[in-house]
């Protein structure tokens, strides 16, 4: 019988484990006591020889053999190759049990889904039921040598009574070279189908569910079968004894005690018993040992597992509930609580302290939270605080922005948009403006293009990043097409505002030349932009600084430019000198358009769209 010990250590008490030192059947002392007395009788014999039968000479060699095997003793790698040996032997030790076949599921099935009381009924359900535990008995018996030896041949199985010897001579007739413990299986299908055509199985869902089970228990028979012929890598069991004894042996030469008077290092202390040693060899030969005794459990150890009393207990269980307590039932009544909305059950003197302990509610059930923190607050003030935090936080701001870009252009320049806006507004108070201006003709406004930038104050935020796509097509005048708004406008609204732009021109040259004469004082920023949609279209100023970026005006290929600088754009050069105090004015041409896109990823852009 299994070594049971769960009762003695349902409590966690002082030296709990230590009562079970005590016990001797299945213990480590009964199965490893004879290999500790060898292991303990040859290091005797190898510590006498040295001690008292060895000339000088031959004790200065063995002592130098001594040093040389206890040096090398621990390149054996013990700890991982057994342990993971013995984890290995475990989890299929326990996988077996798993699979030993038990008829509960299937004798319930059966006793419900086969109807009849007559002798008929009873006949069928107590056939199917001993053809499963004969098809059980039939795999135990082929891997367990406990279950072998109660049932050696094929007439101790018909003696006991789980085969007729009509079946035997059915079963012997069936000629197939592999194991036949599933014909008793295939038996039972077949009188499950007579009997739904007898009309005793009701519906087909009934008889699908009965055969489900029955291959469930046919499945744990074989997987039985296979945990028999398929063992553990025998390489590996024979790598982990070779480890084992190997190094043992070579311990009863490298752990002798040498003589102190040597002065070799680590010998300063001579005992007759190394206690040490025997404790390693105790713990890793029992842990051998256990790998021995798990890898087959269907053997007859301490701690195998009890077949015969499985047989037994299955076949007796199995027929009483497909014959004795088919249709019985007893006499229901009205329970004790029937009238009660809160039945408790009883306690005894020895349970009344599970009485007094409160019902758990949850582990937030007693969390303490101040008053002035459980009233519910307005989503305005929400989201008001939730700006606030954006704005402390530049670096989170910017990652937003980033979230919040869309694909499309309409999002993509409106977002743009309103930035402008209010980096202006920023700007419309700031204390110091650089300006620029003009002498050339040509480029009578400091625009924004590749030659221009932006005022000193602009282009010195770290944390500014301005990321622009252009799309340059080959134009007889450097005229800019800057488009905040939406790219789904009509072709028709672009002509409209591309020839008003346009005839602004020669105005606004004009203007140019006269403030080029007369020097203007500190230029200060118009107010913000109203929306997009209440505004017409009128030139718009903005202001620039020399920039240190020279200007290709004959490339003609797409620019794609990322900078920590503002995005600078434009056809021609910037002029070699510049004044400043000068308003410049972006004008759009009704003629070959460039297309401008820009995208600020930072906290200034400059540009906005009339």
């Amino acid at each position: 019988m299994t070594v049971t010990y769960t009762a003695r250590v349902a409590n966690a008490r002082f030296c709990g484990f230590s009562k079970l030192l005590l016990v001797w059947k299945g213990s480590i002392y009964k199965v490893l006591y004879k290999e500790f007395l060898a292991f303990f009788a040859m290091y005797t014999a190898i510590s006498i020889t040295y001690r008292f039968l060895l000339p000088g000479d031959q004790k200065r060699y063995f002592e130098k053999l001594a040093i040389y095997c206890n040096h090398y003793a621990s390149l054996i790698p013990m700890s991982f190759v057994l342990g993971f040996y013995v984890t290995l032997v475990v989890n299929r030790w326990w996988s077996q049990y798993t699979s030993i076949p038990l008829p509960d599921r299937l004798m319930c099935v059966l006793s419900g889904g086969l109807q009849g009381s007559d002798e008929r009924g009873r006949l069928l359900r107590r056939t199917m039921m001993r053809y499963a535990s004969l098809s059980a008995l039939l795999i135990l018996r082929s891997v367990s040598t406990a279950v072998f030896k109660r049932f050696p041949t094929m007439d101790h199985v018909v003696e006991a009574g789980f085969m007729s010897r009509e079946e035997r001579k059915k079963f012997e007739s069936l000629h197939s070279p592999y194991n036949k413990y599933w014909i008793p299986c295939v038996w039972f299908t077949n009188l499950a189908a007579v009997a739904r055509c007898e009309g005793r199985i009701k519906d087909d869902h009934t008889l699908k569910l009965l055969l489900e089970e029955l291959n469930v228990f046919r499945g744990k028979c074989g997987m039985l079968f296979h945990y028999d012929m398929i063992s553990v890598p025998l390489v590996y069991t024979q790598v982990v004894t070779l480890a084992v004894y190997s190094f043992f042996l070579v311990c009863l030469i490298g752990r002798q005690f040498l003589d102190p008077n040597q002065g070799y290092p680590g010998h300063d202390l001579d005992l007759y018993v190394p206690i040490f040693t025997l404790l390693q060899f105790f713990f890793y030969a029992g842990w051998l040992k256990v790998a021995e005794q798990l890898i087959n459990p269907f053997g007859e150890d301490d701690d195998d597992f009890e077949t015969n009393w499985l047989i037994d207990r299955n076949f007796q269980v199995s027929m009483m509930a497909v014959d004795e307590m088919y249709g019985d039932l007893p006499m229901i009544e009205r329970d004790r609580y029937w009238n009660d909305s809160n039945p408790r059950p009883p306690y005894t003197a020895a349970t009344l302290f599970v009485l007094r302990k409160p019902s758990f509610q949850g582990s937030t059930f007693d969390m303490a939270i101040p008053k002035e923190e459980m009233h519910f607050q307005p989503l305005e003030e929400i989201a008001e605080n939730m700006e606030e935090s954006v704005s402390r936080h530049p670096n989170m701001a910017l990652f937003n922005r980033l979230l919040n870009a869309a694909p499309s252009h309409a999002g993509f320049m409106s977002g743009a948009l309103r930035r402008t806006s209010a980096q202006l507004q920023r700007l419309y108070h700031s204390p110091s403006i650089d300006q620029c201006i003009s002498d050339d003709d040509d480029s009578e406004s400091c625009k924004i293009g590749k030659g221009g930038s932006l005022p000193s104050g602009l282009g010195q935020d770290p944390q500014s990043t301005v990321c622009s796509f252009r799309e340059e097509k080959p134009a007889r005048a450097p005229l800019l097409d800057i488009q905040f708004g939406a790219e789904q406008e009509k072709r028709s609204d672009e002509d409209t505002v591309m020839s008003a732009s346009g005839v602004q021109l020669s105005h606004t040259r004009q203007e140019e030349e006269k403030q080029a004469e007369i020097p203007s004082p500190a230029l200060r920023l118009p107010p913000p932009l109203p929306p997009l949609a209440s505004r017409e279209t009128r030139p718009v100023s903005t202001l620039h600084q020399p920039s240190p970026f020279p200007s290709h005006p004959t490339s003609h290929s797409n620019l794609e430019h990322c900078s920590s600088q503002p995005v600078i754009n434009h056809h021609k050069a910037a002029p070699s000198t510049l004044h400043p105090s000068q308003v410049s004015f972006l004008t759009v041409s009704s003629f070959e358009p460039q297309r401008f896109r820009s995208l600020s990823m930072g906290s200034e852009l400059t540009g906005t769209l009339a």
